[in-house]
């Protein structure tokens, strides 16, 4: 099925990549933002603005869609009190045009007692304040879905992309690596889960397309790369062709900057994703969409680094794109 879906945030990561992966796979794609003064895609998107915690302007987006695809994300300090609005925004949209919802999940559901294989039967135990809001956030669509309203969630681990986004790659960990240096938040024996962004939106647009075989509530969970910090470490001095001084993260310092910064207070509360070995296993979801490639892991950091073409890896992979998971030591 190709036919009309509506991006709501899609100025921000996810949705800017869903937007193009949309685009890319044949829908008819309206991207909906607070304004679009300062941005645009391009003639071939339609342009709507909105305030999405108003439910009427998600319902006047959505109209006539076949699929929302929520890419909201409010600031983490926000999330108390704008994720249950946000949510009735939707599902109100959902329950006007018709439309299956879509939501790019994560993996704080888990909590801090996470196995080290995670897979869509995996307990939720959230141990977080976000962890839980997050869960409730979805119980709330689960509760809808009992009213009709189709809704179905890829989660993945952390975001790997080009565009400086603020996230952990960009902001903490390779931002240094044309001097020489990287910063690794936990240690580097610990397996950590990792999704190059444009894949798992393709991914989404894929299950979108078959998204009629699913029932009122599905998760599928996205693999990506699962790597050590060794393994992940080794592969970016392989694609700079150098090696890096290796730093660990300033968590005392961060830990008394959190007082004063809201955003660095929510980035500690997450720590335990650093400390505690997670990877994805994401046979379900290779199974419902079997013709997915992904992006062999070498090209999606050389172009999440901004290296340029002709720089190709010349040597063994250190390890597979895709890791058999289950056969997988962890510490």
């Amino acid at each position: 099925m190709s036919g009309r879906v509506v991006i709501l945030g899609a100025k921000g990561r996810f949705g800017r990549s869903a937007s193009q992966a949309f685009h890319k796979a044949g829908w008819k794609v309206r991207v909906f933002a607070r304004n679009w003064s300062d941005a645009a895609f391009g003639d071939a998107f339609d342009y709507c603005e909105g305030d999405a915690l108003q439910p009427e302007e998600v319902i006047r987006a959505a109209a006539g869609c076949d699929v929302i695809v929520n890419a909201l994300h409010p600031r983490y300090e926000n999330w108390k009190r704008e994720l249950p609005q946000l949510s009735a925004s939707v599902i109100a949209a959902a329950k006007q045009s018709g439309a299956a919802i879509m939501i790019a999940g994560n993996i704080y559901n888990y909590g801090e007692g996470m196995p080290p294989v995670l897979t869509e039967d995996t307990p939720h135990t959230p141990t977080t304040r976000k962890g839980k809001l997050r869960e409730e956030m979805e119980e709330t669509y689960a509760r809808a879905a009992d009213e009709g309203v189709k809704t179905i969630i890829l989660r993945a681990g952390d975001f790997i992309e080009r565009e400086k986004t603020g996230n952990w790659f960009d902001t903490y960990i390779t931002p240094k690596t044309n001097r020489g240096k990287i910063t690794y938040p936990g240690p580097l024996d610990r397996v950590h889960a990792w999704a190059y962004l444009p894949d798992m939106a393709r991914a989404l647009a894929d299950i979108a397309d078959k998204a009629a075989e699913l029932g009122s509530f599905s998760t599928f969970v996205y693999e990506g790369f699962n790597l050590t910090g060794t393994e992940f470490v080794a592969l970016i001095q392989h694609l700079q062709g150098r090696t890096l001084k290796v730093s660990k993260m300033p968590w005392p310092i961060m830990s008394l900057l959190g007082v004063f910064v809201p955003t660095i207070r929510e980035v500690m509360e997450m720590r335990y994703l650093w400390q505690v070995s997670h990877a994805i296993d994401g046979t379900n979801l290779r199974q419902f969409i079997p013709e997915f490639r992904p992006t062999p892991v070498e090209i999606a950091l050389k172009e999440a680094l901004g290296l340029g073409p002709d720089l190709q890896p010349a040597l063994p992979r250190p390890v597979s794109a895709t890791l058999d998971v289950t056969k997988r030591v962890v510490v």
